[in-house]
């Protein structure tokens, strides 16, 4: 009898993150969530308090410290691990951050959630990923090419270096079985949209529309099936054209 498949995934408690979640439930994976948040009640399934983590990613010791229990959690082999927890600090007023309004303690604050932890987790969790000849995903974002109204220079740049750091890790775990892919949404309906993105959808969007956290989901439970065997090293865009 084959063992379900596993997935690990970080950021899960809204958005993206919590569709993907509900996606890879779903189609029958065992599903592990890790989140500075605690377990959201509203989630659809019994064993979802048992099997969430609690992960601080802005503190870097604490994810090395968390590794063990990670370990002894997963069994030994992990199938799919998703990387979308991120931060987008503002200002007082909800505003952008640009570099003139963003001191050193926010640009290390988002480099530890949005990069660092990334890479420390899939380090920590290679021979998991190994036994499972598993996948990683990356969530970037449309802010990491381009300058955008509402994410701040230092959410842009931690974005940016996430997609040179799938590249690296696409180049050092392929070798071993492992591929990893990034994901770039725009403008997803969830909750972290800002107040003027409705100018956004009209002037940039070529589909006209927000996209949805289910349309993520599937690319994301797609990269890591057979179907993509061959995808690795790519970043997506799911945005429903606004790059071009």
């Amino acid at each position: 009898m084959s063992h379900p498949k596993t997935l690990l995934l970080t950021g899960a408690s809204r958005g993206i993150g919590h569709a993907t979640v509900k996606h890879f439930n779903a189609a029958g994976w065992r599903v592990f969530t890790a989140s500075r948040q605690d377990w959201v009640e509203d989630c659809p399934w019994a064993e979802g308090v048992l099997n969430h983590i609690h992960l601080d990613l802005e503190d870097i010791h604490s994810v090395e410290a968390s590794l063990p229990l990670l370990r002894e959690k997963l069994g030994g082999r992990l199938d799919a691990l998703v990387n979308n927890a991120g931060i987008s600090p503002k200002g007082e007023e909800g505003e952008r951050l640009g570099v003139l309004a963003s001191d050193y303690g926010t640009w290390l604050k988002v480099f530890n959630v949005n990069l660092f932890s990334t890479a420390l987790l899939a380090r920590g969790l290679f021979d998991e990923l190994k036994a499972a000849q598993g996948s990683v995903i990356n969530v970037t974002s449309i802010a990491g090419s381009r300058v955008h109204p509402f994410a701040g220079a230092a959410y842009a740049c931690s974005k940016a270096a996430l997609a040179a750091l799938t590249r690296e890790m696409a180049h050092d775990f392929g070798p071993y079985g492992v591929r990893v892919n990034a994901i770039a949404p725009g403008e997803i309906e969830t909750s972290i949209l800002s107040s003027g993105t409705e100018q956004i959808v009209e002037r940039d969007i070529p589909l006209h529309r927000l996209g949805q956290p289910e349309e993520v989901a599937a690319l994301v439970h797609f990269l890591c099936t057979r179907g993509a065997s061959y995808v690795n090293g790519a970043e997506i865009h799911v945005n429903g054209g606004q790059h071009v």
